[in-house]
């Protein structure tokens, strides 16, 4: 119930009108999403570069319908990588191959694609593709593996989602191809027929296919607010003499900033996937009914911050 109301409302252009014109509501977005412009993303990325963290920035929108529209966002990656390398910001940029036209033409698809990886070479940079949901997984592996990355290897990286069944034979792929990886959950509601149903299932598959990157794979990005897994993460790279150089965590914009933090200090590498674009509203309400647990997720998150703050400060006080 919670899931149709959160997807009737991302629909709805009247609210999401009152949204942009709320205070509160875009007090709230604009914790987990970067504002609509490069530039509101940029000073994002300044940010978190300042405090030691790395970022994947991502623009917001919905897939395409058409060669002018894949255009349009293709060039606003590549003018995007220029906006990085030219401001000598420690970032990357995400994106999803619908954006870049998948659905319209697989040809237009590849065409757009070369002229971003190539930008990316041109700047030294990487473009990770995002995973989406299980209707696209094995076209968009195929056109990484045959297409993009025999031709970019240096500059383009995967994302593989820990709740699909299929994952570990993805994972074995990837390592044979000495392919990057970001291992996430996976957030799209699937059907039992094809990921796991249970939480307990879905990080056990995380679990073994984090032992299997962090091990024999290329510099994996670890993508979890899952405290018990990052800790499993810690004891594991240290069981297995894996310095802390070989791997990065990654999380969401605006969420566990506090653990974000405490794993530079300790000496991590730390990257946070920065969306931005004016299809923010609709991002957040379908995050949240992809999995409407993500709704208390997020909200706690918030919470245990204020309290982690509130703790740092006591503890300041008694100094």
């Amino acid at each position: 119930m919670l899931r149709g109301a959160l997807h009737y409302l991302s629909e709805q252009q009247q609210i999401f009108n009152f949204v942009r014109n709320n205070r509160l509501a875009r007090g709230f977005a604009n914790r987990f999403v970067a504002g609509e412009t490069v530039d509101t993303a940029m000073e994002a990325v300044r940010e978190l570069n300042a405090m030691g963290i790395t970022a994947s920035l991502d623009l917001l929108g919905e897939s395409v319908h058409n060669e002018a529209e894949a255009r349009v966002t293709a060039k606003q990656y590549v003018d995007m990588l220029d906006r990085i390398a030219g401001e000598a910001l420690d970032a990357n940029v995400s994106l999803k191959l619908t954006a870049m036209g998948l659905d319209v033409s697989e040809d237009l698809c590849l065409r757009l694609m070369d002229e971003v990886l190539a930008r990316a070479r041109d700047h030294g940079t990487f473009v990770r593709i995002d995973m989406e949901s299980s209707a696209y997984t094995q076209r968009t592996l195929n056109v990484f593996e045959n297409r993009l990355y025999p031709a970019f290897r240096d500059h383009v990286g995967i994302v593989l989602q820990s709740y699909l069944y299929r994952t570990m034979a993805d994972v074995e792929d990837a390592i044979r191809l000495r392919a990057r990886v970001r291992l996430c959950k996976g957030a799209y509601k699937e059907p039992d027929t094809v990921a796991f149903p249970d939480k307990k299932d879905v990080d056990d598959s995380y679990v073994r296919a984090m032992r299997l990157l962090l091990t024999r794979g290329n510099y994996p990005g670890i993508a979890t607010h899952d405290e018990e897994i990052i800790d499993e993460v810690r004891r594991f790279a240290l069981e297995q003499g894996i310095s802390r150089d070989r791997f990065e965590f990654q999380m969401l914009y605006g969420v566990r900033r506090d653990l974000q933090q405490q794993l530079v200090e300790d000496g991590y590498r730390m990257r946070v996937y920065v969306p931005f674009g004016t299809q923010w509203y609709p991002y957040l309400m379908r995050r949240l009914a992809e999995r409407p647990a993500n709704v208390a997720f997020l909200t706690g998150s918030m919470v245990r911050e204020m309290m982690s703050g509130m703790t740092r400060r006591r503890r300041k006080l008694r100094a």
